[in-house]
């Protein structure tokens, strides 16, 4: 019975289908890549590869004709008879001859201009046509390395280049995704992923996903990291010059004009090259635009190519994207790669409305399975033929990653690496199990991330133990850590440990436990990082990193509670003991001393506080309204929400100390708010207070304390958290506060405009910082500088210019350098 139905069901299927197939080249026989297939006035279609081949599968009761669309080509209508074989049809585009004049020219008026005017007046009404769809969409994405050289800043490459051929070129990563869409403007997007496909990794799902790839240049921004001006916008010749290229038929006497699109500055987030609108309903029917990287502030980009390709539907009007390709190079270090994403819009069907619930939290959802289809699954679906050179890397690399995830091969490889080594006692060592997922690590006693210097401890070395085990299915991970830090001039071993377990990858549910006794910083944010502390200290003689002993133990559990509240509560026991200097050793010997280690008095070498004991409980709560997410097999990936502040409330209770006076209660909050203000860069904005109960005698080291700076250097802080010049703990309290802080970068909107200046390619920055207590009038910082500071690919730097006032007297300022991936808004 089951033979017989598989009988009844293969015939329906090739009575109902009918397979095309063939290559598309130009007259001159080159093939022709990317032309979009469709079957006239529907939304069914497919695109060529690369290589101009192309296949299609169509569903039909009656005869039918197919369009073969590809910018700077005629347009060809192919008529085509329904059958139930496979049918070859190989097709050869002509070249598109532009006429001048099919449009009036004006002496008074660049004829392109007033195309590109009526286009923007319609603009409005053109993106409706198409603001809320249904869809059928596929995605691919490719990295190919041109170049890799031997090393890099003196590491070897010879891992990477493994999977390279001999010239160090090859494709780096190949993934591919099928899924059915549900958009509606300007950014609900509901997508449902059917298939999901990783060259090299079968467990792995891709992201390339419909989301952020829906670029419409019906709005006046396009967002590339940077806010890209559309040619559409309404400032438009603001930023643009236009010139009329010519126009053309296409195969419903529907007149085409092609428009120039040229940029007025060079160094503005703009587009250059060719944009096509329909006569009358000036509508897109094409896009085919390059954008530079450093116009997107991406210098590691040398260029990239974006296609749009649109189709026309005769029953309803609409002409609708069919295809997108983004084309780039790059290239630093000496590392030359390209790549390609590949987006498919199929079956649309447009809609008045949605049902209310249509749209909610979960984004992107991943069948379960979907990263386990059969390449026959995909051969069937896959509307881009593979290239030779695809085909080639899906077999390789998945059966190099059947090979490497064998228990045979992991085991082999393990014995190799796990060989122990004498010299590993001083560099460190690892033994791991790859078959289990698990790893035992010593870190050595030589290496240079466990070695530095304070006054308390001296020249301090740093060394642990560790076991780490993941469960790549169900998302659990299981780390135990000992650390060891011995200083010199204190002349004491300090011992901690720690045990993290994550549950699973839904909710990310995780159990914390630590203890043991550790020299810290008053402030638990750590303002100054160790490494900077260290050259402050040997070099100028500034030790600002002010230490007490804490021995301790703690236990915290936290968890998503639900998309948008993230929940946290931990319990620790804690007996505080002051430190002073034991060192006064310096490599460069200047005028200055060490300032003692007492926070409230650096002047005095007595100790700051009463060595005393201390119960803590803290819950804290963040809410980031609008959050949304994408839900994976492997777990749920949120995606925050810029439309929206996100807050931070926090209780910490003090009780149980050695003596009453040390105990408190402590309420704090904040808002965050961050945003884009189209080409006029980003605004980042932070609001938080708080306030003490009973906390008149308590120890300093629970005060509030404020991030300050004295360095001069941006190392890893938040902009929108710390302070640049405020010293570290002159405004700490135990009553009420209020701390604010501003950032804008403008991303070039006004640099750009500068004549030489823009040439620098810098983006001009302002902030304000204050804070406020009862103690003090408030504390206030202005800043100006530059954000994107360097040379060709490589800026990194921002610098800023400050100045602070306690109230209205000025108190000091100071020029700040900092590097930009470290001291992001978020």
């Amino acid at each position: 019975m089951l033979r017989i139905f598989t009988a009844l069901f293969f015939l329906y299927c090739i009575s109902a289908f009918s397979q095309i197939k063939g290559k598309i080249t130009s007259t001159d026989g080159e093939p022709i890549p990317f032309v979009s297939i469709t079957v006239e006035n529907t939304y069914q279609g497919t695109t060529a590869n690369e290589n101009g081949e192309y296949q299609l599968d169509v569903k039909s009761e009656n005869n039918y004709a197919l369009l073969f669309q590809s910018i700077g080509f005629k347009t060809k209508r192919v008529p085509v008879s329904l059958t139930n074989t496979e049918k070859t049809i190989n097709i050869t585009l002509e070249e598109e001859h532009y006429q001048l004049n099919e449009v009036v020219i004006s002496s008074d008026e660049n004829p392109a201009n007033a195309i590109m005017r009526s286009a923007i007046a319609n603009k409005k009404k053109n993106s409706a046509k198409t603001g809320r769809f249904e869809a059928d969409f596929y995605s691919k994405g490719l990295f190919r390395v041109a170049d890799m050289p031997d090393k890099i800043l003196g590491i070897s490459l010879e891992e990477e280049k493994k999977a390279l051929d001999s010239t160090g070129s090859g494709i780096i990563y190949l993934s591919e995704t099928v899924s059915k869409i549900k958009f509606e403007q300007p950014d609900n997007l509901k997508e449902h992923i059917i298939a999901s496909k990783i060259s090299g990794d079968d467990n792995g799902f891709s992201y390339n996903t419909a989301m952020g790839t829906f670029y419409n240049f019906y709005d006046n921004y396009i967002e590339f990291g940077i806010n890209m001006v559309s040619p559409l916008a309404d400032n438009a010749f603001n930023y643009y010059r236009f010139s009329f290229e010519g126009s053309f038929f296409d195969e419903n006497e529907t007149m085409i004009n092609k428009i120039k699109v040229i940029p007025r500055r060079d160094k503005e987030p703009v587009f250059e090259g060719y944009i096509y609108i329909v006569e009358k309903s000036w509508a897109i029917s094409a896009v085919d635009l390059d954008i530079k990287g450093y116009r997107m502030q991406q210098p590691i980009i040398e260029t990239m190519n974006l296609k749009q390709n649109f189709s026309f539907n005769e029953h309803n009007r609409v002409w609708a994207k069919n295809s997108q390709f983004f084309d780039f190079k790059a290239g630093a270090f000496g590392i030359k790669f390209n790549g390609k994403f590949s987006h498919i819009y199929t079956n649309y069907v447009f809609k008045d409305q949605f049902e209310k619930d249509t749209f909610g939290k979960e984004i992107v959802y991943f069948e379960r399975d979907s990263n386990k289809k059969d390449s026959l699954y995909w051969k069937e679906v896959r509307p881009i033929p593979l290239t030779e050179e695809e085909v080639t890397d899906y077999i390789e690399k998945d059966s190099i990653q059947t090979l490497h995830s064998s228990k045979a091969y992991l085991d082999s490889i393990d014995k190799k690496n796990n060989k122990f080594r004498v010299f590993d006692v001083l560099k460190g060592y690892t033994y791991r199990n790859s078959y289990k997922n698990t790893r035992y690590t010593y870190d050595g006693l030589i290496s240079l991330s466990g070695i530095s210097f304070n006054t308390v401890q001296g020249w301090n070395f740093k060394t642990g133990l560790s076991f780490n085990k993941y469960n790549e299915e169900t998302g659990k991970y299981t780390s135990i850590r000992t650390d060891f830090n011995y200083g010199i001039a204190e002349d004491r071993l300090r011992v901690t440990g720690s045990f993290i377990h994550r549950f699973n990858r839904e909710n990310n549910a995780l159990l914390y436990l630590t203890g043991g006794s550790k020299a810290e910083q008053y402030n638990e944010a750590e303002p100054i990082t160790r490494w900077l502390n260290m050259f402050r200290s040997l070099v100028y003689e500034n030790n600002y990193m002010k230490l007490y002993g804490n021995t301790f133990a703690k236990a915290q559990y936290q968890q998503n509670i639900f998309t948008g509240l993230f929940m946290a509560g931990n319990i620790e026991y804690t007996r505080r003991k002051a430190l002073t200097n034991n060192t006064d050793y310096v490599l460069f010997k200047g005028k200055d001393d060490y300032t003692s280690n007492n926070p409230l008095d650096p002047e005095s070498d007595a100790p700051a506080f009463e060595t005393h004991n201390l119960m803590k409980a803290r819950a804290y709560a963040t809410i980031r309204f609008g959050e949304k997410y994408i839900n994976r097999p492997d777990g749920k990936i949120p995606i925050r929400s810029e439309d929206y502040p996100s807050f931070k409330f926090m209780y910490e209770k003090g009780f149980a100390g050695s003596e009453h006076r040390y105990n408190y209660d402590f309420l704090a909050g904040s808002m965050t708010y961050k945003t884009d203000l189209g080409n006029k860069g980003n605004f980042g904005f932070k609001l938080s207070g708080g306030k003490f109960f009973n906390a008149e005698d308590i120890s300093f080291v629970d005060y509030k304390h404020f991030n300050g700076n004295q360095t001069n250097i941006i190392a890893g802080q938040n902009r929108l958290n710390s302070f640049n010049i405020l010293p570290y703990y002159t405004h700490s309290t135990n009553d009420k506060y209020m701390e604010i802080h501003a950032d804008h970068d403008f991303k070039g909107y006004i640099m750009n405009k500068i004549p030489l200046l823009n040439l620098l390619q810098f983006n001009l920055t302002l902030g304000y910082h204050q804070a406020a207590t009862p103690q003090f009038k408030p504390y206030q910082e202005f800043s100006v500088g530059f954000s994107n500071v360097g040379i060709g690919k490589f800026r990194l730097l921002r610098i800023d210019y400050v100045r602070s006032y306690q109230g209205s007297a000025f108190a000091g300022d100071g020029i700040m350098v900092g590097l930009e991936f470290l001291n992001l808004i978020d």
